[in-house]
């Protein structure tokens, strides 16, 4: 197998993602498209003060996703969210996932207090908590949240 790299991406290409989007679409899910509708009209490109975008390769080819803005639904700024977390199923279970948000996680810690996110998603649910966040039934914006120590490395 070839080695799987996570990388940070600042100017994106959405037409690789297609395939990512597609492939997410015929499980159900919406996120991949709304991803690429809302960086290619500019309404969130992950380029503000504290927001990043990652993807995962094996090969040349794109296999995962996973962003990282300011919660919007937060009244503080120290408060990040996960957005759009998505490996293709022919990639699970080789630990991309546990990359690619290790790495929103690290990048978290520079910016944040605390990282939210928000699923339905029962096998989410059990992945996300096996990487440490809680379950949170007190709010209607997130579902799960990790207490980040801040590291401050700008």
């Amino acid at each position: 197998m070839s080695p799987i790299n996570v990388q940070k991406v600042e100017n994106l290409d959405t037409n690789l993602l297609l395939p990512l989007a597609e492939e997410s679409a015929s499980e159900g899910f919406r996120h991949l498209g709304r991803l690429i509708k809302e960086y290619a009209d500019g309404s969130n490109q992950f380029n503000q003060v504290g927001e990043a975008l990652f993807i995962a390769t094996l090969g040349s080819e794109i296999v995962g996703v996973c962003g990282l803005n300011r919660d919007p639904y937060a009244d503080g700024v120290d408060v990040g969210r996960v957005r759009r977390l998505y490996v293709r199923p022919s990639a699970r279970r080789f630990g991309i996932g546990r990359m690619l948000m290790a790495s929103v996680i690290a990048e978290a810690r520079k910016s944040y207090h605390l990282l939210v996110l928000k699923t339905d998603n029962p096998q989410a649910d059990i992945f996300y908590r096996s990487i440490g966040f809680s379950f949170n039934t007190d709010s209607n914006n997130h579902t799960h949240f990790l207490v980040l120590n801040v590291t401050n490395e700008y």
